[in-house]
């Protein structure tokens, strides 16, 4: 009888934040309970049906061990960190230690339960470093040898060798059982375990993946806008030695389409400003600071003021202000997703905000043909998109990796009526500012 790896259904203690290490240690804790079952419901078969002897004293006291250890190591991982090798290890020795006493206790090595060391062995090759594993099959072997020779032999009341025969065999076929069982039913919970580890190495890999992509796209429009600083600079002062030449400035029409042009290269540049903000390399700007309300109103006024002003059904319902940094880059993205429902439904787009609790939900809708299923499916990726041409999808893409540098999260969907839904929901801890940074300008 020995505290055996059984892992069944996850414990109430577990956390889906728990390292491999602290899942690790469930697993022997959830184990260490089953055999203490297993121990208790063993002894009181055999002394009640076959009315054997045992020193019932002295085996309770190491029951009464093991739950006490149990009950130590239901609190340890969630006390002090990372359950470590050394920890499982010690453990494991605290297991073989009680299931030698046990069987000391019961007719040493004459006890057929004693083919439960091999069982201790196969959860040790699981968990355990190599050299663990070693000297777990050392100190096992150790305990065998030990009780072939120091035991307590079994008192059997009536039948002698050929009754001892009849409960040896009787005890191989249930340790026979519990051995099988025990061990489909760890590994399993091992290989469960391992699973999950590799996939969130899997996720992290995609993540790092996109924001590697993130970088050189950042690298690229910073240097694109690099480039285009010269020749608009150029162009502006172009224009400006042309609304001095008297053939611009004496015709009215001439003048008025210099203004405009002058309008859109200073619009241009305003543009390539924005890029090199967000890149960092914007020098010497000093710090916005706004509220909730302001921000929401100036970005849509700016989306406005060049885009079809009737076209934005905007709601903002924040009941509670609140001061934020004004950010260019979730400025840039509100600006990504407004852009792309405008395109879908150049007719009609909605946008709400509101705040709920320590978060605020921002939902732009239209009512364009929506997202299609495998989009949906990989929402967020680069390069999904349903404009068929080079290069699109990237939007959204980075709609998605901002928001969640921030700490929220994207949600799309379709709407019921038609069109498409998109949720940006922004967490004010990773907007707010300080009481001693706060100033509105």
């Amino acid at each position: 009888m020995q505290m055996l790896s059984a892992a069944g259904r996850r414990s109430l203690f577990a956390s889906p934040r728990e390292t491999v290490g602290q899942q690790n240690m469930m697993q022997l804790i959830q184990l260490r309970w089953i055999a203490v079952t297993g121990q208790i419901l063993t002894i009181a078969y055999v002394t009640l049906a076959f009315d054997v002897r045992l020193p019932l004293a002295a085996m309770s006291a190491v029951i009464g061990g093991l739950v006490a250890l149990n009950l130590f190591s239901l609190c340890r991982p969630r006390k002090l960190g990372e359950v470590r090798n050394g920890d499982l290890l010690v453990g494991l020795l605290f297991d073989v230690a009680a299931l030698t006493a046990l069987l000391y206790l019961s007719g040493g090595a004459t006890n057929p339960f004693v083919f439960l060391y091999p069982l201790q062995v196969t959860v040790g090759a699981v968990m355990l470093e190599a050299w663990s594993t070693w000297t777990l099959v050392g100190v096992t072997t150790a305990c065998f040898l030990g009780l072939t020779r120091w035991y307590l032999p079994l008192s059997l009341p009536y039948g002698g060798v050929t009754e001892l025969f009849r409960l040896h065999i009787i005890g191989m076929l249930i340790c026979f059982v519990l051995d099988a069982g025990l061990l489909v039913i760890f590994v399993t919970r091992i290989n469960r375990i391992l699973r999950a580890r590799d996939a969130r190495l899997a996720a992290l890999r995609q993540r790092a993946a996109e924001e590697d992509h993130i970088v050189r796209m950042g690298l690229l429009a910073s240097g694109a806008a690099h480039e285009l600083g010269t020749p608009l600079a150029t162009l502006s002062v172009i224009l400006g030695d042309w609304r001095r030449m008297p053939v611009f400035r004496d015709d009215a029409e001439l003048r008025a389409e210099l203004e405009d042009m002058q309008a859109e290269v200073q619009r241009c540049k305003t543009i390539v400003t924005g890029i090199l903000l967000s890149a960092g390399e914007a020098r010497g700007e000093t710090l916005k600071v706004t509220t909730a309300v302001r921000f929401f109103d100036e970005l849509v006024a700016d989306w406005r003021a060049t885009r079809s002003a009737a076209a934005l059904e905007y709601d903002n319902e924040i009941d509670e202000d609140a001061r934020i940094v004004s950010d260019t880059a979730l400025r840039q993205i509100i600006y990504n997703v407004l852009d792309n429902a405008f395109e879908a439904s150049p007719g009609w787009v909605g946008m709400q905000v509101l705040r709920d609790g320590e978060t605020l939900t921002l939902t732009v809708s239209d009512r364009g043909p929506g997202f299609a299923p495998e989009m949906l499916a990989q929402f967020g990726k680069p390069y999904q998109s349903s404009k068929g041409r080079p290069g699109g999808g990237l939007g959204l893409f980075l709609v998605v990796n901002v928001v969640r540098k921030l700490g929220g999260r994207v949600l799309a969907e379709n709407r019921p009526e038609g069109g498409a839904r998109v949720t940006l929901q922004l967490p004010l801890a990773a907007l707010a500012i300080g009481e001693e940074d706060e100033r509105i300008d």
